[in-house]
């Protein structure tokens, strides 16, 4: 063998080893994550418990075959068409330079108002568009392979700094701009938790719902059960409520969503844009009394 035949096939080797250690750290980054949120999100929940859940993760666009997609897409067509045969659009609103404390407290209590009222007087289309959106059993979210370390969570933060609650579920959307996107979770009770339904029956509860008035290009939105979460499938839909053109914020909004379940967690990429349908972007499901030795599928 030739010394440049050695020197390669050393390098060979050590490119190798080298993949193999940083498969492993990943690895071990990965079980310390896990761990890190276990200890964060879900101290007191009982481990048993937790080895007796089975979470199941629902399909998604990046799962479907040629066919599929195209049948999905079509369903996706018909929910826009949906939203517009309906009239839930709403109006962007502009802002002209800059408020004071005062003004801005005014604005913000009438675009309360103005939200209520639009509820008041859309409340039977939006549950209708909110049905067709239900019956979608494909979520749209692109899943995030490579989670972020506690330390380093931009959502963990932003829901401290919002006073966000933590739970047996939680489920978490973040995005960067002004405008206000609203969460949509259908619990397994059928009953849907929002803006205007902010507690449910089942435990679920909406304790952080921000940009009803454009305060934040950093917002979350949080759902969470502090209790025991019921068993069954949840559906998570994302809806681009408003459009507020302030500081170069688009009519196209890119948002992340986390779904944690004791601890565990995975998170989606998405896309939405303002007079678009609600989208699906991801559903789960509880089950109850799985036996220890069966090992939980992933979220």
């Amino acid at each position: 063998m030739s010394a440049l035949q050695t020197l390669a096939f050393s390098f060979g080797i050590g490119a190798v080893l080298l993949a193999g250690a940083f498969r492993m750290l990943r690895r071990r980054k990965a079980q310390a994550l896990v761990e890190a949120r276990r200890a964060k999100y879900a101290p007191r929940f009982d481990l048993q418990r937790r080895r007796r859940t089975q979470t199941v993760r629902g399909r998604h666009t990046e799962d479907l075959d040629e066919i599929e997609i195209v049948a999905y897409e079509n369903r996706d067509i018909a929910r826009n068409q949906n939203i517009q045969f309906l009239r839930l659009l709403v109006a962007d609103l502009f802002e002209e330079g800059e408020l004071d404390e005062v003004e801005e407290e005014q604005q913000r209590e009438d675009l309360v108002t103005e939200r209520s009222a639009w509820i008041q007087e859309n409340e039977d289309g939006l549950g209708e568009h909110a049905a067709l959106v239900q019956e979608e059993e494909i979520g749209s979210g692109v899943s995030i392979m490579v989670p972020m370390a506690p330390e380093e969570d931009d959502i963990e933060e932003r829901l401290e700094r919002e006073g966000g609650k933590t739970g047996e579920v939680q489920l978490s959307l973040a995005w960067d701009d002004y405008n206000d996107l609203d969460m949509h979770v259908f619990c397994p009770s059928g009953e849907r938790i929002y803006f205007n339904n902010k507690k449910s029956q089942c435990g679920g509860e909406l304790d952080v719902d921000m940009n009803v008035r454009p305060v934040s290009n950093n917002p979350v939105e949080n759902v969470v059960w502090t209790g025991q979460a019921p068993p069954g499938k949840y559906k998570i839909g994302v809806h681009f409520y408003k459009h507020h053109r302030k500081r170069r914020t688009k009519r196209t909004t890119s948002f992340r969503l986390r779904v944690m379940v004791h601890g565990e967690s995975r998170d989606y990429a998405g896309i939405i844009t303002a007079g678009n349908a609600m989208q699906m972007v991801t559903t789960f499901t509880l089950k109850e009394n799985v036996p220890l030795s069966d090992k939980a599928n992933p979220l």
